[in-house]
């Protein structure tokens, strides 16, 4: 390998026009977007993700607007067996892909003393083992073919910063960082880019789904943050503009909003700083935590089930 070779990649997929695409968790959210926005770029589509119903009515509704999903099945990808039998059907019936998107993921948040271990196994078995087991599966036909290709693996903001409660969560997003960082120098020189997505508030049914270990949700306070996090999260679809950018443009590090950008930044350059706001940021969690535990605990000795507060 030369000294430009070292320097320079050539883009490897400058363009989605005719190229072959898996997304995983493509029935909503991000994954749904992306999906879409691909389809409008004249991508062809593969599609998985694990409720067969939202799959399907999406699958309907790009081939109703003129998009091409040449092959879909839901499935989990934490099933190691499923991905493969299913890379297997894609396989004969597809071909190999030009690129693929790990996109699919859930979310647990929580502090030690509440967590179970089943958060942390379901954290580590979809949003770690699930991009694993898709990398395993679809990307060595990938090299074997030998014309390139482009790999996605949507991380997390809380897989570059140490947000409160998120140790089950970051323990699998940092997860996903790691393997992308290793791969996007393992796979350069089979002309394979890799992306690794780091959105921060994106607005999608997973803000109002996901378990916070330990915290009454309906607890107003809390829904009050919820719908604070709804104003300040960037949308599905401009976080999938970011990551169809972040291919064509064969960028390792894909932000979807400047504030996670300029955080991770500002982390590494001011480590005392970022110590200190982390450190607060958990103390108010931490109260908000111990709130609604005291108003749940009014509620359950009240006659009525209201919360009485003195």
């Amino acid at each position: 390998m030369g000294l430009k070779d070292l320097i320079l990649m050539k883009t490897p997929v400058p363009t989605l026009g005719g190229r072959t695409v898996l997304i995983t968790g493509a029935a909503s959210g991000i994954g749904r977007a992306t999906a879409e926005a691909a389809a409008r770029e004249g991508a062809q589509l593969v599609l998985t993700d694990l409720h067969s119903d939202a799959l399907d009515d999406v699958v309907a509704a790009i081939n109703r607007s003129g998009g091409e999903v040449v092959y879909h099945q839901a499935g989990d990808i934490s099933d190691y067996e499923w991905v493969r039998a299913f890379a297997r059907q894609v396989d004969a019936e597809v071909g190999v892909m030009d690129v693929v998107m790990n996109v699919a993921g859930v979310s647990a948040w929580g502090t030690v003393e509440n967590l179970e271990h089943r958060h942390w196994r379901t954290m580590v078995d979809v949003n770690l083992m699930g991009p694993i087991h898709v990398i395993e599966c679809f990307v060595p036909q990938m090299i074997h073919r030998g014309t390139g290709g482009h790999l996605v693996n949507v991380s997390s903001a809380a897989g570059l910063l140490a947000f409160p409660w998120h140790a089950a969560y970051s323990a699998s997003k940092f997860g996903v960082r790691g393997v992308s960082e290793v791969l996007r120098f393992d796979l350069r020189r089979h002309g394979i880019g890799v992306s690794l997505v780091c959105p921060g508030g994106v607005d999608t049914p997973l803000v109002d789904s996901v378990d916070i270990v330990g915290v009454d949700r309906d607890d107003p306070r809390v829904k009050a943050q919820v719908a604070h996090f709804h104003t300040i999260a960037v949308s599905p679809e401009k976080a999938a503009a970011a990551i169809l950018a972040g291919v064509r443009r064969n960028r390792f590090l894909v932000y979807t909003s400047f504030d996670v950008r300029f955080g991770y930044w500002w982390a590494r350059k001011f480590a005392l700083p970022y110590e200190v706001v982390m450190r607060v940021a958990n103390d108010r969690f931490d109260r908000l935590a111990a709130i609604t535990k005291e108003s749940a605990r009014r509620r359950s000795e009240s006659p009525d089930g209201t919360d009485v507060t003195p």
